[in-house]
């Protein structure tokens, strides 16, 4: 009998915790992202800040590798003249497992890194609007971090 009660506990625990990481989620963004918002973040993402262009690794022909978008990668681009401040690496983006919303915020409406430090070229200092950048976080958050 108490072996049953434990187990029913501990499947109680599981099922609270994992409702409170989504309650979490849900409140770090608002509510949950829909249809409309991914479809969005998705077009901003790939379509105008052409993030994968950096942060998705490239194959041995130098095309994207789009079974693994966003999963961080090499930078390829180089400065014309030497840039100390330059980025060798794209962090990874998927699932923006790395930062929070108000990361998100500051890179994306503000122009300032994560933490306070500062973007680092090649990456673009962005100014967008707020509706923007959270579509843009739902949909990296949407992104699965690892595809094999």
């Amino acid at each position: 009998m108490c072996v049953i009660a434990l187990l029913l506990f501990a499947g109680a625990v599981i099922v609270s915790t994992q409702a409170r990481q989504a309650s979490k989620q849900a409140a770090s963004t608002g509510s949950l992202p829909n249809q409309a918002q991914l479809k969005r973040g998705k077009y901003l993402t790939e379509e105008v800040a052409r993030c994968t262009e950096c942060h998705t690794p490239r194959d041995a022909r130098g095309n994207l590798d789009n079974s693994r978008a966003l999963q961080g990668a090499p930078v390829w681009i180089v400065p014309v003249h030497p840039d100390q401040n330059w980025a060798q690496q794209a962090p990874p983006l998927a699932g923006f497992a790395a930062y929070t919303d108000k990361d998100g915020e500051e890179i994306l409406e503000k122009g300032q890194g994560a933490n306070g430090e500062i973007i680092r070229p090649p990456m673009h200092v962005y100014h967008l609007n707020h509706q923007d950048a959270m579509d843009i976080i739902a949909y990296l958050r949407s992104v699965p971090t690892t595809t094999h």
